[in-house]
This record gives C-alpha cells, sequence and structure tokens, in this order.
C-alpha cells in the first residue's frame, strides 16, 4: 500500500476537515458546547491563528494558520478530536480493530489536508466554509447558521451580509 505523504510547511496556512464515523450522526452541532470546549483546549495547549472555521452537525472545517516554527496540524486535530471525545458518554459500538488500538468509535481515523498556496487559494477556502450549511442544506443563507466565522468576517468587511444566499423557490 503507498503511504500518503503530507505536507508539512512550518507557518503554513491549512484548510482541514475532519468527519464523525457515522456520517448520519447530529453530535457536534447537538453537543455545540464540547465543541466549542474541545476548541479552547486545542488552543490552549497547541495554539494557531483561526482564519475560518464552520461545524455541520457531522463534519468541521478549519482554516487556520500555524506558529512560525511549527508544521504540525496533525497535533491540533488529534488533540481536537480526543477532547471532543473525552468529553461524549460511551455509547458507541467499537470495531475489533477499534478496541485494539485504544480508539472510540466518534470520529474517521483520517482528516483532509490542504497548504494554502496563494490569495487565491485562500478566498475560495474561505467562501467554501462559509458557504457549507448552504450546499449541504442546513440553512439558505451563509448568515443564518450559527456555527460559523461567517459574521466576524460580516463585521470586517469581507463579506456583505447577504453573500451566499440562495432564493427559495
Amino acid at each position: 500500500m503507498r503511504q500518503y505523504i503530507r505536507d508539512r510547511t512550518a507557518g503554513g496556512t491549512y484548510f482541514l476537515t475532519f468527519n464523525l464515523l457515522n456520517r448520519q450522526q447530529t453530535l457536534l452541532t447537538d453537543n455545540i458546547d464540547k465543541v466549542r470546549q474541545a476548541y479552547r483546549l486545542t488552543q490552549q495547549h497547541q495554539p494557531f491563528s483561526l482564519q475560518a472555521m464552520v461545524i455541520l452537525p457531522e463534519h468541521i472545517h478549519w482554516l487556520i494558520q500555524l506558529p512560525i516554527n511549527d508544521d504540525n496540524y496533525a497535533a491540533r486535530v488529534s488533540l481536537f478530536k480526543a477532547a471532543f471525545s473525552r468529553q461524549m458518554a460511551k455509547t458507541e459500538i467499537l470495531s475489533q480493530s477499534r478496541m485494539a488500538k485504544r480508539e472510540r468509535g466518534i470520529w474517521q481515523r483520517r482528516f483532509w489536508e490542504h497548504r494554502i498556496r496563494d490569495e487565491h487559494d485562500f478566498k475560495q477556502h474561505m467562501d467554501y466554509i462559509h458557504y457549507n450549511p448552504v450546499k449541504h442544506g442546513y440553512t439558505v443563507a451563509a448568515k443564518d447558521w450559527p456555527f460559523s466565522t461567517f459574521h466576524h468576517w460580516v463585521s470586517q468587511k469581507v463579506y456583505s451580509q447577504h453573500w451566499g444566499s440562495i432564493e427559495k423557490n
């Protein structure tokens, strides 16, 4: 099997996506306070600069910049997942593989990472993150989704209040 080689650029800006194992669950939005607590703990122990974020019922997108001499975004994803999982009651059914590795059955093992290459790439990923709740049908306007950094960027005049809206038929 071919091993995936991740990009590791110290001080880089990364788009990260991590998903629940069961993509039909709504654990993240149902437990938003636990998500926020896990985020705070992650920031405390593995600091980074958050550029954009959206929390959907079953997955999360982050756009982060790492500290100048740090290339370990995987540690942040791992810490976040662990911090969230520790707060959850152990009700999931575990596979033999997960039991052997002492893993919970909450998150997919892997995550998606993409290093941002330039300003155009940055803007595309910012837009993708903020439009994601509309794309998935959770809302008809980015401004209506409460679990995102969209409102922050509206206040900074990066987006208009009506950006990312679709009309209902």
